[in-house]
Order: structure tokens, then sequence, then C-alpha cells
């Protein structure tokens, strides 16, 4: 039979199958995708197909994963030139950040955005704990929100105390896939849970020695909310280090770059330094932001001191 996997612990997967039911699975063999180095070949979100083990109390092999139209994949923290797939098959990337409490960066935020936009996944950027924000810190969210509205990304700021706030990411949620990332402590579990009370996701306080959250959220996992709404909550994501994007298709995902691709002098302009680089003469002009413009140079650097 053919079923979703909703949850992955490494060697086991629970699959919510056809018939409504969840059955923990293993994997047949191993798994190779053609082209693509990755430490998890199934991942939350893959379409599978299960057969049932004969003598097992409802424990499947899943014997097939179907064709992906989508991902969201960072670097391995463990093992190098590998990629490790956060989550498949997604409808929209939901980015959880704050400006304070701890502060969520803007290269954060911008490879995020790169990540989704390379798969032409639409992505939303929640900036919570609007009801911490001193006057300083409104005005400059405000600013970062009309910066990133303006290339086309939906963006929207709240509490997750504020129930007026809640009902209105949940009209965003309603019948799509959403994966849920953001830095520990941004308030992601907290959120998630006044959105479905009954996922009962683990919060943590916020270390105020270093100012960052502790990692609460040990896999990813896929909730159902309705009957076609999903949640991917995620572990909380230190660093996105980018994969499969090389640096001459790097500004194509960088939307308010993208609108200038042909107007540069050079034809295979890398936006650095060349004479005629119309990306450089946008931002020296501010029509495109500098911020988004260091985060470009940043990424293909690949420093890890702006992730």
């Amino acid at each position: 039979m053919k079923g979703k996997v909703i949850k992955s612990t490494g060697s086991w997967y629970n699959v919510l199958a056809e018939d409504g039911l969840v059955y923990p699975c293993r994997l047949r063999g191993k798994f190779k995708i053609k082209g693509l180095k990755v430490t998890n070949p199934v991942a939350v979100g893959d379409k599978v197909v299960v057969e049932m083990e004969e003598g097992e109390e409802g424990t499947g092999v899943i014997t097939e994963i179907e064709a992906r139209e989508n991902y969201i994949i960072r670097k391995s923290t463990h093992k190098k030139h590998h990629g490790h797939i956060i989550a498949t098959n997604i409808d929209q990337a939901v980015l959880v950040a704050t400006l304070v409490y701890p502060k969520t960066s803007l290269g954060f935020i911008d490879r995020f955005l790169v990540s989704a936009d390379s798969f032409r996944i639409p992505a939303l950027i929640l900036f919570n704990k609007k009801d911490l924000l001193e006057a300083e810190h409104q005005q400059y969210q405000q600013e970062l929100i009309a910066m990133y509205s303006s290339i086309g990304y939906t963006c929207m700021e709240l509490s997750a105390f504020d129930s007026a706030d809640i009902e209105k990411v949940k009209a965003q949620l309603q019948d799509k896939t959403s994966l849920f990332s953001g830095h520990s402590g941004v308030g992601k579990s907290t959120l998630l849970n006044q959105i479905e009370p009954s996922l009962e996701q683990k919060t943590s306080e916020v270390s105020s020695f270093a100012n960052k959250g502790v990692h609460t959220t040990t896999y990813a996992e896929m909730f159902g909310i309705g009957q076609e709404t999903f949640i991917i909550d995620t572990p909380g994501i230190k660093e996105l280090g980018l994969m499969d994007i090389n640096e001459g298709e790097l500004s194509h995902y960088f939307p308010e770059m993208r609108d200038l691709l042909g107007e540069c002098k050079f034809h295979n302009c890398t936006h650095t330094h060349e004479p005629g680089c119309a990306v450089m003469d946008a931002v020296e002009e501010g029509r495109v932001a500098g911020s988004r413009y260091y985060s470009y140079l940043s990424m293909l650097e690949n420093d890890d001191s702006h992730r």
C-alpha cells in the first residue's frame, strides 16, 4: 500500500498509510538517490510504497520512494560533501524569525529563502515576539518586512500569544503542507502549540547566558491539523549550508537579481567586480538592499561565519 512518511527517527519511519493508520516501517536494503549524496535516503514528506512484514505485528518495509516534487536540503553536519534532506513535497516553507531573544541573522533568513527559491517553494516569514520589541526594533522590523515584501515574500509579524495573530497564520496554512523552521528559541514550538494545542510540542526557555534556545525538537515530524492541512516541524537549525547550487546560478534565486538577468555587460557576470554590472549598480542606487547583496557575497564565499 501507499503512504506518506510523517516521522523519521534514523532507522525507523512512521508512515501514514491510505487506510488512515500509522505504521512503523524500515527500509529494504540500501536506497541510493541518483545524483544526490545524502545522509538520509528517506525524509519526512516522502510518498512511499510499503509492504507489511509477515509474522510481525503491524510493521512494514518501505520498498519504493515515489518521485519528489521538491525538497529542502542542508549540508550534513556530520558527513562532508553530503546533504541532509529536511523534508520533501512541500507547498510552502515557513521561517519563524525573531529580532530579539534570540536574534535571527539576515544571512540565515536569506539562505533559507534561497533554499526554498531553488525549488520554487513559496516562502513565508513569520516575525515572532512582536510583543517584546522596543520602538527601535519595531521600526527595524517594519523596514525588513517592507524590504522582503517588495521582492515578493509574504511576511507577518505576530505574537504567539495573540489569538488574532494565530488565526491569520492558520489562514496561511489552510490546505497546504507547510515546513516550519527557524533557530532554536524563536518560539516555533510555542507557536505550533497555539495553532494546534493537541500537538503538545516541547518548549524551552531561551538561555539568557548565550541568548540562544535549547534544542527541543529532535527529528522532523509531520502533523495533520486538518483534512488537507499538514505541518512539518523541524529541529532548530543552527546553520543552513547550501547544497547543489553553483555560483553561476546563485543570483537566480534572489528575485531582485533575477529581475536584472541579461542586463549586465557580460553574460557570465558574477556581480562581484565586473564593469557594467546591473546588480552592483542596483545596490549602489538602493534598488537592491545592501543586506541582501552582502548575503549573496557570503554565500558565494561559503563562509561559515555568516550563517
